[in-house]
């Protein structure tokens, strides 16, 4: 079993995006290249792949990529955004696929000064975009008991959530939390039912990473805007990796299936519903034999939905 960086779901997730060789496609979380190098392997001459990505790091990377193929181009900030990039390039409504890979890539989660493990210590970071915003020492060193309160429960489901909270505020009128160490030892003292093969701090590290990046936020911007940029048969490819991102995900694409909110019992043809996409096929798992060879891999869910008008 290996931990070591590996594209999940890579030749299932480019399989149900790429549906035209010549069309343009997006890769919104760029990562370290794995999506974006495997669609343009199923892409001809003539295709396009913008990729987007908030870590400086993954732009350099990509800048390297967009150096040796002219097909690819790559753009800093957050997917978030991907309406407003598009419209800027003359692109908004002709995209054939968009592709992305929620959640921290392994390059981040292993790199100790990126702040985003519990395991390795390091400066208490947790920004996707290190050049920019709040970081987590930032905020669990200002924010108030209830809002750390309500951040634990709301992004991490944690169950203890009041119990760390105050010892989070108690500790820093000691001292500032200014380490991942210093943070995950308070948080696993103050849960008192550790549960088997997973650390104490697991879920309080996941709800603070969501709150300082607005993960949640950012993906609801995202699918509404990856709506209005694809075009009619284009294609939405989202791999999620907990279960908030993947509700709001499998919500979204029930709603537009669903179309227009009517009143019981009122009749109206088809036509009117505004149905404006329809999922593809059931939520796709990583196989037991992807797993093995990487346990990230085991909590991913892709669902692929298609748009219609």
């Amino acid at each position: 079993m290996s931990n070591e960086h590996a594209t999940v779901l890579l030749k299932e997730a480019v399989t149900a995006l790429v549906s035209n060789t010549s069309g343009l496609y997006v890769d919104g979380t760029f990562g370290r290249g794995g999506h974006s190098r495997h669609i343009l392997e199923h892409l001809s001459p003539e295709g396009q792949l913008l990729a987007i990505d908030k870590d400086p790091r993954a732009i350099t990377a990509g800048a390297e990529l967009a150096a040796l193929d002219p097909r690819f181009s790559i753009r800093h900030g957050s997917f978030a955004e991907l309406q407003v990039m598009l419209e800027a390039s003359g692109q908004a409504g002709a995209v054939d696929g968009i592709l992305v890979d929620l959640g921290v890539s392994s390059p981040q989660l292993d790199e100790s000064e990126r702040g985003f493990s519990f395991l390795n210590d390091g400066p208490l970071d947790m920004r996707m975009d290190c050049s920019a915003g709040m970081s987590a020492a930032d905020w669990v060193n200002s924010a108030g008991e209830d809002e750390i309160v309500h951040v634990l429960k709301a992004y991490g489901e944690e169950r203890f959530a009041r119990r760390m909270a105050r010892a989070i505020v108690a500790a820093r009128q000691v001292a500032p939390i200014l380490r991942t160490v210093q943070l995950a030892n308070l948080v696993a003292e103050a849960n008192p039912a550790w549960e088997k093969g997973k650390h104490p701090a697991t879920r309080a590290f996941q709800a603070i990473r969501i709150k300082v990046n607005n993960e949640l936020g950012d993906l609801e911007d995202f699918l509404d805007q990856a709506l209005e940029v694809l075009k009619p048969g284009g294609r939405l490819v989202v791999i999620s990796f907990h279960s908030l991102e993947d509700r709001l995900v499998k919500r979204f694409i029930r709603d537009q299936e669903r179309g227009a909110k009517v009143p019981a019992g009122l009749p109206l043809m088809e036509s009117q519903m505004n149905r404006r996409m329809k999922s593809l096929g059931k939520a796709i798992k990583a196989s037991a034999a992807e797993v093995q060879m990487n346990v990230r891999a085991r909590s991913a869910i892709m669902r692929v939905a298609e748009k219609i008008q």
